[in-house]
């Protein structure tokens, strides 16, 4: 079997046994399509792990984040396992291919003074019952107030709003249901949309959202683009980045989270993280946070 033809088979174990989304399948089918791009259309029995290496000293050479190379690097680790336990090759060349040590970054978090004027902003502009402007409100504080990935909240059906308990079913990697917890602004602001603004936009398109949440402003549901941009627009400047994504809410929720005394296993049930190293991220970012008030208010430090 040529290297093509088993990436595209372990792509559609990645859909249809793993039930990985679409967003990673084509994160997974470009990692392998760098290794194609260096070694060819080869038998994927003839790619050794020579061929391995020189594909990934040409990423270094290419100055590729270290967090990229890790990612790439494990990516085709999962996809020689698969295809020597599928008996499609004989033996895994990548055994002895060592993955480079990621970079910690800290992620991008907005100080919660920062996001209560954004917020603020949102409300005062949602006043008029502009039915956009009534979303976004709705949007950033379910995503802040809840610290679902925007995947999960584009994603979201009326049936999955639990009014009563302020509870949002979602389902997020790997097609994982959990459900999670919003307050009292996000379900106000949450009840304004929909009673005011969500039948203005659904009246705007052909129906075929269906039940969906969140709406465009031409009437199909709402799509993670729309939200970066409402990100980056508002939330952005407070922080100083340009392009800031949907993600930093969730960062600034779980961060805000461990500031005001949540333990790390009841985040990362929140968030949906499979690892608890994974959530341990945001301990460093409260570190900092402590530190620098040390220093700044602290007369001896």
């Amino acid at each position: 079997m040529r290297t093509t033809e088993a990436i595209e088979a372990y792509l559609e174990q990645l859909r249809s046994v793993r039930r990985l989304s679409s967003a990673t399948v084509r994160a997974y089918r470009s990692d392998l399509a760098s290794l194609v791009a260096q070694v060819g259309d080869l038998p994927l029995a003839d790619v050794d792990l020579e061929h391995l290496r020189s594909w990934q000293w040409d990423a270094t050479r290419s100055g590729l984040a270290k967090s990229t190379a890790a990612r790439r690097t494990a990516a085709i680790r999962g996809f020689f396992a698969w295809a020597s336990e599928a008996g499609v090759i004989g033996t895994d060349p990548s055994h002895r291919l060592v993955s480079p040590k990621r970079g910690r970054t800290l992620p991008v978090v907005a100080t919660a003074d920062a996001l209560d004027e954004v917020l603020r902003a949102a409300r005062a502009a949602a006043v008029d019952g502009d039915a956009v402007a009534l979303r976004d409100h709705a949007l950033l504080e379910l995503i802040y107030g809840s610290g679902t990935r925007v995947s999960e909240v584009v994603g979201l059906d009326l049936d999955d709003i639990d009014d009563e308990r302020r509870t949002l079913r979602v389902r997020g990697k790997g097609d994982k249901e959990r459900v999670v917890p919003f307050g009292g602004p996000a379900a106000d602001a949450l009840d304004a949309y929909l009673v005011r603004g969500r039948p203005v936009l659904v009246a705007r398109g052909d129906g075929g959202a269906g039940r969906a949440v969140f709406f465009g402003s031409r009437g199909g549901r709402l799509g993670p683009r729309a939200v970066h941009a409402l990100v980056s627009r508002t939330v952005g400047p407070t922080v100083g980045a340009e392009n800031l994504g949907p993600h930093a809410l969730r960062h600034s929720a779980a961060t805000h989270l461990l500031d005001g005394g949540a333990d790390l296993r009841t985040v990362q049930e929140i968030l949906g993280h499979a690892s608890l190293g994974t959530t341990q991220i945001y301990t460093h970012v409260s570190g900092e946070r402590l530190r620098e008030a040390y220093r700044l208010a602290h007369p001896r430090a």
